[in-house]
């Protein structure tokens, strides 16, 4: 599934992923291939993503975590909102 992160200045990620963690308003919820089309407001927290690798160019934006022996990396938000249809998800957070 491909998920881009964008905040007001920048293209914080754009990229191939396995799933997302999204923190929610009423909790965090977790996006998977396959997942029902959703538009959702975020709350304050943390962006993961699980994936094997990112890219050189937003590695920077993001903190890498060991979770399960899976590939994590996280990335802090204040807020924002979440779009996701058909394998494709946008992120808008500041």
């Amino acid at each position: 599934m491909n998920i881009k992160i964008l905040t007001p200045e920048y293209v914080v990620f754009e990229g191939e992923v396995d799933s997302v963690l999204l923190p929610g308003k009423n909790g965090e919820f977790h996006l998977m291939k396959n997942h029902a089309g959703i538009v959702s407001s975020l709350s304050g927290g943390k962006v993961k993503l699980f994936t094997k690798s990112v890219d050189e160019a937003y590695a920077k934006n993001f903190t890498k975590e060991n979770e399960n022996q899976n590939e994590v990396f996280t990335y802090p938000i204040k807020s924002g909102v979440v779009e996701f249809n058909n394998e494709k998800g946008i992120i808008l957070c500041e």
